[in-house]
C-alpha cells in the first residue's frame, strides 16, 4: 500500500476583494503624443485575490477537479508569490497531476520562505517520494514530524520511505507510530506484513495481513497478500486460490503485477504472486477480468 497522505490543510482564506479596475487616461502634449497612464498597483488587493483564487482551487481539489484548481492556484501564485501556504497547495496538486518534479521546486520555494510549517514538509517529502528521491524524502518526512509528532499519515509516509531505502526495522517502527496515531490506520499494519515477507518471515507477515483485515475487512490488498503467500508456502493452494479470486473480483487493479509494485510489494512477493497468476484456476480469472 503506498498512499501518499497528502496532510495539506489551509485556513480560511480571505473572502473576495475584486481588483478595482482603472482606466488610463489621455494626456495631450505638444505633439499631440498620447502618453499612457501607469496602472498603480495595490498589492494589498493582489494578495486577497490571490487568497480567494486559492480558496476556489482548495475547494475544487476537494472534487478531485485539480486541472480547474491548478490553473486558479497557479494564478494565485502570481498575485502573492510571497504566501507559502499558496505555494504548498500548488506544490501539493502538482503531485496531483503527476508533475513531482514541479512539485519539489515549488515546494521548495515554500520552505524556503516558510521552513518551520510541518504540512509543507510532509508534502515535500511526498514530492520527493514521487521522484524516488528516498532519501530527501525521509529527511523531509522527518523534519515535519519533528514539528508535528502525531501525525498518522506521515508516519506512514516515513515508513514507506524507510522501505524503499531498505532500512525494514525503522519501517516496522514508523508504521508501528502511525497505528500508535490513530489505531484503525489499517494500511500501515498491512505494510508490516509486505516488510516482514521481505524480510522472509512468512507467518509473521500472515498475522500483520489478517490483523489489517480486522480493522478493515473487505480490503483486497491484504486478501490477495495472504493467499499469495498461503500458496507459495503450498497451504491449502486450493483455498488460497478462491481467496485471491474474490479479492481480484472485489478490486481487479490487484492483478496487474505494476500495480503491486506501486502499492510497495517487494520482490519476493511480487514473484510469488506472478507463480500463483500462471496457475490455470486463476488464469481464468484473469482473462475474465
Amino acid at each position: 500500500m503506498n498512499q501518499l497522505i497528502s496532510q495539506l490543510t489551509r485556513p480560511a482564506l480571505a473572502t473576495l476583494l475584486a481588483l478595482v479596475g482603472c482606466g488610463w487616461t489621455a494626456h495631450a502634449v505638444d505633439a499631440q503624443a498620447l502618453v499612457p497612464y501607469t496602472l498603480p498597483l495595490d498589492e494589498e488587493r493582489l494578495t486577497a485575490t490571490g487568497l480567494t483564487l486559492a480558496q476556489e482551487a482548495a475547494q475544487l481539489a476537494q472534487f478531485q477537479q485539480y486541472d480547474e484548481a491548478l490553473a486558479r492556484i497557479q494564478l494565485a501564485a502570481q498575485l502573492a508569490p510571497q504566501d507559502p501556504q499558496i505555494l504548498a497547495l500548488m506544490g501539493s496538486l502538482y503531485l496531483q497531476v503527476g508533475d513531482s518534479a514541479a512539485a519539489v521546486s515549488t515546494l521548495e520555494s515554500a520552505k524556503s520562505i516558510s521552513d518551520d510549517d510541518s504540512v509543507i514538509w510532509f508534502t515535500l517529502g511526498s514530492a520527493y517520494f514521487s521522484e524516488a528521491k528516498y532519501l530527501q524524502a525521509a529527511s523531509a518526512l522527518e523534519k515535519g514530524l519533528s514539528l508535528e509528532p502525531e501525525n498518522a499519515g506521515a508516519h506512514f509516509d516515513l515508513g514507506n520511505a524507510y522501505y524503499k531505502l531498505n532500512r525494514y526495522q525503522k519501517a516496522i517502527e514508523q508504521y508501528e507510530a502511525a497505528v500508535g496515531v490513530n489505531e484503525a490506520f489499517w494500511p500501515a499494519v498491512n505494510n508490516i506484513g509486505l516488510v516482514l515477507y521481505e524480510m522472509g518471515q512468512l507467518e509473521p507477515a500472515i498475522e500483520q495481513w489478517e490483523r489489517s483485515l480486522t480493522l478493515s475487512s473487505e480490503e483486497p490488498e491484504p486478501t490477495l497478500a495472504i493467499a499469495v503467500a498461503n500458496y507459495a508456502a503450498n497451504n491449502n493452494r486450493t483455498a488460497a486460490i478462491e481467496s485471491a479470486t474474490a479479492a481480484l473480483e472485489r478490486d481487479s487493479r490487484y492483478a496487474d503485477l505494476a500495480f503491486l509494485e506501486e502499492n510497495l510489494w517487494g520482490n519476493r512477493l511480487l514473484n510469488a504472486t506472478e507463480a500463483m497468476f500462471d496457475t490455470p484456476g486463476l488464469q481464468e480469472v484473469l482473462a475474465g477480468l
